[in-house]
């Protein structure tokens, strides 16, 4: 085969392949907003019973989302550390009892190192009635 057909070859090969661009992933705060669209704020607690989380979701440099039963959601915005938090770091902590509490410590490691975080209160969000 020759040179030119087997690059030829190759190059509709990679065209043909190559996917669409991938839609941008939004900034944190524009992110957070986005979730939050149709909810209210209640006034903050100080604890959360880590017994009803559902899931958690990190929102990058900004803060860590708690999905509650119900659609309740409590967003809690670290006091320190909030600008290392990536999607894909691992959240870890240590709580006495089954509460995760304002002041209380958690790491946030990810591949290359971790960093500490000092949480803040927690905001819930409920959806607005229609």
């Amino acid at each position: 085969m020759r040179p030119w057909i087997l690059m030829s070859v190759l190059l509709v090969a990679l065209a043909s392949t190559a996917q669409a661009a991938p839609k941008p992933r939004l900034k944190g705060e524009a992110r957070l907003a986005k979730i939050l669209e149709g909810r209210t704020a209640g006034p903050p607690l100080d604890c959360v019973d880590l017994r009803s989380v559902e899931t958690v979701e990190i929102i990058d440099r900004t803060a860590i989302l708690y999905r509650m039963p119900g659609g309740r959601l409590y967003v809690n915005r670290p006091e320190a550390g909030a600008a290392d938090l990536k999607w894909d770091s691992t959240l870890t902590s240590r709580t006495v009892g089954a509460r995760l509490c304002r002041y209380d410590t958690m790491i946030a490691s990810r591949f290359g190192g971790a960093s500490f975080l000092l949480l803040g209160p927690f905001a819930p969000y409920g959806k607005v009635a229609p």
